[in-house]
């Protein structure tokens, strides 16, 4: 490497260091992590000497194996701190390590689903969403794409398949359909990061995320609609217990979680527990509408049936949904 390569090479590299550094002390103030001080990056120097360049390395290379891959997720999806010049140069930065660990995988799946969303556009059809579609969206951070997809990806169009039949997300998420994809992408080590993989694996989380928000939206309609049916039948309050809520919870409140959800789901879709409180609460809501239905039928053709009460009791016999933390990017304009 010629001098004025080795200078050419660290420019680029700080110019990468300053956009990245606001991301990383972000990330530490928002999960108290510390962040090694760096008087060059924090006063934006253009020019620093080469020592400066390689202490920054070191700074990133100390953060990336301190931040989880939940951690970067999280703030990912919930700050609006990011460029998207800086999540091209987060992908970059991670895709460019000489190895890669089980985490270091686990966020460069995540990146790439991310960038991927933020350069799709909004009203992209499922079906437009093919491989070379894909490929050649990702092409400037992962190269090149031989245009056939390897054998051993196949079932992931199978795993698809099966999960555009699901009809809620309780089917989704005890089918263990999600668990396939996922043992399949922790299964292939190494070649995960062969550029066809990359891309097979980005084109699946994306699609997953949308089937998982359309099933989502349809719960949250479903319950939406059956408390409002509850309500007009008299009743005030549904036995929650089995969906971690109250023995006795309002309507009203359960009606504003709802819409909470809404939010929080679009913030973070791999938070396994509200997810499972969500799957359990429109097994509540249809329990006490077919207790309800029942004891209508009941009153209109004369045999006896149980008073109704102004709280209605679910049953709560079948299990709650063992939910798994799938990756699959959230937040982009075309979720429902």
């Amino acid at each position: 490497m010629t001098p004025t390569s080795q200078l050419s090479e660290l420019a680029a590299e700080w110019r990468d260091a300053r956009l990245l550094y606001p991301l990383y002390a972000a990330l530490a103030r928002e999960f108290v992590i510390d962040l090694p001080a760096h008087g060059d990056l924090e006063a934006g120097v253009d020019a620093p000497p080469q020592e400066s360049v390689e202490q920054a390395r070191e700074l990133f290379q100390d953060m990336d194996a301190r931040i989880q891959v939940h951690q970067l997720r999280q703030f990912l999806q919930t700050t609006t701190i990011g460029s998207d010049e800086a999540l091209r140069t987060l992908l970059l930065h991670h895709l460019r390590r000489p190895d890669h660990s089980d985490s270091d995988r686990d966020k460069i799946d995540f990146l790439l689903v991310q960038f991927f969303s933020h350069c799709a556009p909004s009203r992209l059809e499922d079906a437009d969403v093919d491989f070379a579609y894909v490929a050649q969206t990702l092409e400037t951070v992962v190269g090149p794409v031989d245009q056939k997809v390897p054998e051993w990806l196949n079932p992931l169009d199978e795993v698809l398949l099966t999960a555009n039949g699901c009809r809620n997300l309780n089917q989704l998420l005890t089918s263990r359909i999600l668990e396939k994809g996922r043992k399949l992408k922790t299964s292939c080590g190494q070649k995960y990061f062969v550029p066809a993989a990359m891309v097979a694996f980005t084109r699946f989380s994306f699609l997953m995320r949308r089937i998982f928000f359309r099933l989502m939206h349809q719960d949250l309609n479903a319950i939406l609609d059956g408390l409002r049916e509850l309500e007009q039948h008299g009743v005030e309050t549904l036995d929650c217990r089995r969906a971690q809520f109250s023995a006795e919870e309002p309507i009203a409140r359960l009606r504003m979680i709802c819409q909470s959800w809404k939010v929080m789901f679009h913030a973070e879709y791999s938070s396994g527990q509200p997810v499972s409180m969500l799957v359990d609460l429109r097994a509540v809501v249809e329990a006490a509408l077919a207790k309800n239905a029942k004891s209508a039928k009941g009153a209109t053709t004369g045999k006896p049936a149980a008073a109704t009460k102004t709280r209605a009791q679910a049953a709560s016999a079948a299990p709650s949904a063992d939910v798994p933390d799938f990756e699959v990017s959230a937040g982009s304009p075309e979720s429902e």
